[in-house]
């Protein structure tokens, strides 16, 4: 099969590998559309350990089973795979595995590839009216899905939930709809770069702006750097909450003196319950996330260049998705 390898800092290529051979339990899906995430960003620069090269990256995709009882179903991915037996899995906090693994991390190769093999639970039917390419939105949605479910748990429910996001990327641009979904009406997405923020106005209808003031109840940090960190801190209001989702850099810039004297809760998330990705995907089907028209989407041949592209800041679009078989 063809797949697109990660070959060391900024250095990628499309390459002949072996098909992966589905274990017990397993089925193999023909991938046919996988975004790039923040993550493969990072490991493309050389920021992240964990995935060594070479390694096939992408951890965002949707495809179809192919052969056994269940083929030709539709399928989105679940890309966490989780023991099934510790505490955190029968409590139903899957993502907190001891021994979880993720694709696109060894040992477990990605998506940007023609086929993957996945465990069944793994998998989420696709409606056939829900075009693939949005189907495999499920993943980053899925993030922003849990943080703001966690977020508003947290909320005082007798405090105003206006809501900043912080980072109008794709996980940002989540986090918005996902507000929307769960009745959130004053939502604003701090976004610096121009061409992205323009984006987010023109074709998403989102009230993006370069810089706010103010104090908003729920700070969903989607960037997770020195400098956002500080103005959640900055812009939380007494006793509101602070969801932190990106995972930039470094762990400064934290006004942790005031979050103490005002009582703001600091939530750490990672990826999300399994149960968060289903409620994620039937969101999606059910039409509650929007269109989900904000996408580019670019061939698997392509994606060495679309690395190239968002690592230059001339992409507008949120998320690039690569179509493996184009």
């Amino acid at each position: 099969m063809k797949a697109l390898v990660y070959e060391g800092v900024e250095q990628m290529g499309l390459r002949e590998v072996p098909d992966p051979i589905p274990k017990n339990g397993e089925h193999l899906i023909r991938v046919e559309a996988v975004g790039i995430c923040g993550s493969d960003m990072h490991a493309y620069l050389g920021h992240d350990a964990r995935r060594p090269a070479p390694l096939i990256l992408g951890h965002e995709a949707a495809g179809t089973i192919i052969g056994g009882p269940k083929d030709g179903s539709r399928v989105t991915v679940n890309p966490l795979v989780t023991c099934g037996t510790c505490k955190a899995c029968t409590t139903g906090r899957q993502n907190l595995c001891g021994r979880r693994e993720i694709i696109s991390m060894p040992p477990r190769e990605g998506a940007f590839a023609q086929y993957l093999a996945m465990p069944a639970q793994n998998l989420v039917v696709v409606p056939d009216r829900i075009p693939i390419e949005k189907a495999s939105m499920a993943e980053p949605l899925a993030v922003s899905w849990h943080a703001v479910r966690l977020a508003l748990e947290a909320l005082n429910p007798l405090m105003d939930r206006r809501s900043l996001v912080i980072g109008g990327g794709a996980i940002g641009l989540a986090g918005a709809l996902a507000l929307k979904a769960m009745g959130v009406d004053d939502i604003t997405i701090v976004e610096p770069n121009a061409r992205r923020r323009s984006f987010l106005i023109e074709n998403c209808g989102q009230n993006a702006v370069e810089e706010t003031v103010g104090n908003f109840g729920v700070v969903i940090d989607a960037v997770g750097i020195k400098a956002t960190r500080a103005l959640a801190s900055q812009l939380v209001e007494p006793g509101g909450v602070i969801a932190h989702v990106g995972l930039g850099e470094g762990n400064e810039g934290l006004d942790t003196r005031r979050m103490t004297l005002q009582e703001i809760t600091f939530i750490g998330t990672y990826t999300y319950t399994a149960k968060d990705f289903r409620d994620t995907a039937q969101a999606i089907f059910d039409g509650r996330l929007g269109a989900l028209d904000w996408m580019e989407e670019r061939p698997l041949s392509e994606g060495f260049q679309a690395f190239k592209d968002l690592r230059a800041g001339s992409v507008g679009s949120p998320k690039i998705v690569l179509r493996p078989w184009e």
